[in-house]
């Protein structure tokens, strides 16, 4: 998978991620540690996409 397609990938997971947040978000029942733990999923992926657009060649 090229660096292009990889950072694609996961700019979609983290939109969908982030969907999913605003989602529960929506619905009093979803418990917050659910909603804590797609935060958390999020700022990895984020994260992730960081250190690429920084470091394209380490990867």
């Amino acid at each position: 998978m090229s660096l292009a397609n990889h950072l694609e990938e996961l700019q979609r997971k983290h939109g969908d991620i982030e969907r999913e947040i605003d989602e529960a978000l929506l619905h009093p029942s979803v418990d917050d540690l659910e909603i804590a733990n797609l935060k958390r999923r999020k700022l990895a992926i984020k994260d992730e996409i960081e250190k690429l657009k920084a470091h394209p060649t380490k990867h």
